[in-house]
Formats: C-alpha cells, structure tokens, sequence
C-alpha cells in the first residue's frame, strides 16, 4: 500500500499563538537534539582527551560555522521563498525553488567543504590557537569538511519543510541522526573491534557517518510519502535553473548568510582573545558555550517559527496576523528562554563541569563568566524575534547591518579595549553589553524600517 501524500499544516489561518507555539516546539526539540549531539562529543573529548582537545574542537567548530555562513544564507532564502509560495497556495512557484537551489546549494557547499579542508592550518592559525590544541584541531576540522556537504545538504532540506510547515519531520530524522552519532562517537574515539582508535577525529567521524546516512534515509521518506516538495521523473524541467527565483535566492541568501558570516567572525575575534589567556581560559569558553548554545534554542526555535509564519501569512497577504505572529513570539521566548537561565543560574558549576575535568582551573572561569553574562540571552531572544519577523519578507539588510553594528562596532571594541583594564572580565561584559545594543537597534528597525515593502519575488 503507498503511502498518502504528505499533509500540510496550515499557518495562515486559526489561532496563532496556539499554532505557533505547536510549530515551534519540534523545532525546539530538534535544536536541543543537535545541541545535544555537539555536547555529548564534547564530554567524550574534554573528559577523556583532555582540555587541549576540547579546546581544538571548539576552535575547529567556530571555523567550520564561519565558512558555512553564506551556504546557509542560501538554505534560509531558500526556505523563506517556499514558505511565501505555500502560503500562497503555489505549488508550482515551490517546486521552482526547490529545483533551482537544490544543484546549487550542493556546489556551493561542496566547494566550501574543499577549501576548509585545504586551508584548515591557515584559519586555525589565523584564530591563535593555542599549539598544543593545533594538532588535535586540524585533524577534527579536516574530517568534519569531508562531512560538510552531506551536513549541509541535510540542513537545507530541513529548512525547505519548515518553510513549507512541516516541522515534524525534521524532530524525526534529528533524533535519528542524533542517536547515531552518539553511538558512533565512543567507537571511533576508542576503537572497537576492526575499527582503530582514531582519537579527536574519530568524534568528527561519527558525525560524518551519521550526518551521510540519514539523508539518504530521509530523501527516501520524502518520496515515499509524496511530500508535496519533492520533484518526480515528470517534474524534472523543475530542475532547469529559474534564472528570477536564483537571482532572488543569491540578492537575499547572501547578506543572510552574511548575517551568520558577522556572527561568526566576531566569535573567532572573541576567541582570539580569549586564546591569549590560555588554554584553561579557552576551555571555560568552549564549556558555556555549550551551554550557551542551549539556553539560546528557545529563542532559535520560536524565531525559526515565526519566519515560517510570517512568510506564509505574507504570501497569503494576511498582514494583519504578523503584529499578532511577533507578539506571540516575544512572550514564548521570554519563557522559554528564562527557564533555561533560571536552571544553569541555580546549578552552575554543576553544569560547566559537564564538560570539564574536575582537577583544572577551567570550572571556576566558567562559572564567573556565566554569573556575567547569562541574563542577556533573555534579551537576545527578544531580539532574534524582532530580527525573524521583517527576515520574512525577504528584508535582509537591515539585520545584517544591525548585526555588523552591535557585534563588531560595539561587542568586540569593547572587549579588546577594556582587557588591559578589566582582564578577562572585559570579554564577558562585553555580551550583554552587545546584546542590549542589539535589541535597541532591532526595536527601532521593527518600528520604523522598511522592511513591508520588500517581496522576494515580483510577480
């Protein structure tokens, strides 16, 4: 018996906080799934190959985002332009942008994936980091570009379906995906049979393994429930590149992409300085991180949610659900993401020490830094809203300037300036001092920007 075509959720019509909140939380789930995954890597590498190696992750992982950034750029217009056409009921105008990106976005990432690989010396280099995590550092790095195009291409399919609305489906391969790189992760650092003990890189190669093998099982799921996105054997002129729908998804993927490229960059800065006080330093840092990364899902997942939405809303011209769409999602994250600092504020050494052995000086740094500066990811969760909403329609420099602005003109001066006086103090103030910044410039382009009339594609 086949299998009934795939059913989409309906976003444009019904309550929206209700419907943005059930939208939202496999989103979450997938997110605190993937962050899960980065963690338990970190706890067999900093636990079992020491802080160097933890160190050499977390500065392999920081080069791996920041070269990614425009690809992904590409995935999120990608997704936006979908979740327009669905809520516009235009099947067709989706399958278009499905077949346009797909080849695309697999050279694009493929081309990233070989230079990482070639220049990963260069770029740790460029980073200061510490050289007795450099060797540990290459070798993960190099194998996670291996990885790159399967990881991304797997990325870009689940953003296509959260724009078409179907976030169920990327929760269920996460968890597999998860799963198995968790199994993996033990095997190929330690050995196991046939199978040689391949340390740090044995990490990166559970990722690989995992990330390869569950897109292929989920481009299967795909069309074996005839999800309205996929393009069969008599669709294929779908393929032939849209020269309108590839100049819409390159003018916007890349000053998103950008957006990531800012963020990115300006973590590598931080970590240039956080480098220059140890290796100790470096592994508090790549610790919260880890934490970080977590108290920060509610607000990826409900912004994630509400450009889904607006898109839709905004291809169905339903403009007067997208005050409402913002609303609803300021105040989720404003509880979702206040739980998750309320629990690491109450247990906070217990938390950094996840990730860190109990004998090193390490725990302590940690624990200071996230006294400092945990409260601002409530803030920052306001503000990733405020940013996902005019994202929507396609208004993407605006973000990016507002990014630029608060991370590299305010964030990172702040921290190398004050260091001398402050120490390593100054890095950590130096967040929510950026964040704040952030929202205050986010409210004002919410309010009087532009950003309504911009369309993706002009019909």
């Amino acid at each position: 018996m086949s299998a009934a075509p795939h059913k989409r959720p309906n976003l444009v019509q019904g309550p929206i906080g209700r419907t943005l909140l059930l939208f939202a939380l496999p989103t979450l789930a997938s997110n605190v799934l993937q962050s899960l995954n980065a963690s338990v890597n970190a706890i067999w590498i900093g636990k079992y190959l020491g802080e160097a190696a933890l160190t050499a992750s977390a500065n392999a992982n920081i080069v791996l985002f920041f070269l990614l950034g425009v690809v992904f750029g590409i995935a999120m217009a990608t997704g936006i332009l979908i979740g327009q056409s669905v809520g516009a009921d235009n099947v067709d105008q989706a399958k278009r942008v499905v077949g346009t990106s797909a080849a695309f976005f697999a050279l694009l990432s493929t081309a990233v994936g070989a230079f990482g690989f070639l220049f990963a010396p260069y770029l740790l280099a460029a980073m200061q980091t510490p050289a007795d995590a450099m060797p540990y550092a290459i070798s993960y790095l190099r194998i996670i570009f291996v990885a790159t195009p399967a990881m991304f291409i797997y990325q870009y399919v689940m953003m296509a379906l959260r724009g078409a609305g179907d976030a169920r489906t990327p929760f269920i391969f996460m968890l597999s995906s998860v799963g198995l790189d968790i199994v993996l992760n033990p095997v190929f650092i330690f050995g196991w049979g046939p199978i040689p003990a391949m340390g740090i890189a044995g990490s990166a190669t559970a990722t690989l393994v995992a990330q390869t093998l569950t897109l292929v099982l989920l481009v299967l799921h795909l069309y074996r429930h005839k999800h309205v996105l996929c393009i069969r054997k008599e669709e294929r002129h779908y393929l032939k590149p849209d020269p309108k729908i590839l100049k819409a998804l390159v003018a916007r993927g890349i000053p998103m992409g950008l957006q990531m490229t800012v963020v990115s960059s300006s973590m590598i800065g931080m970590f240039a300085l956080v480098n220059r006080f140890g290796s100790q330093t470096a592994a508090a840092f790549g610790s919260i991180l880890q934490l970080w990364t977590y108290i920060q899902m509610p607000a990826f997942a409900v912004g994630t949610a509400v450009t889904a939405m607006v898109a839709q809303n905004v291809g169905a011209g339903r403009w007067d659900r997208v005050p409402r769409i913002a609303w609803a999602g300021m105040g989720f994250n404003l509880l979702l993401t206040g739980i998750p600092v309320a629990i690491v504020y109450a247990f906070n050494r217990a938390a950094v020490s996840l990730f860190l052995p109990p004998d090193g000086m390490a725990i302590d740094i940690a624990a200071h830094a996230n006294l400092v500066t945990l409260w601002s990811f409530i803030v920052f969760g306001v503000t990733f809203v405020l940013l996902s909403v005019p994202r929507a329609t396609g208004a993407v420099l605006g973000p990016l300037v507002i990014m630029t602005i608060s991370l590299w003109v305010i964030r990172f001066p702040f921290a190398w300036l004050l260091t001398d006086r402050l120490q390593v103090d100054a890095l950590w103030w130096s967040f929510p001092v950026g964040t704040v910044a952030m929202l205050l410039l986010a409210g004002g382009y919410y309010r009087f920007g532009d950003w309504k009339s911009v369309q993706l594609l002009r019909h």
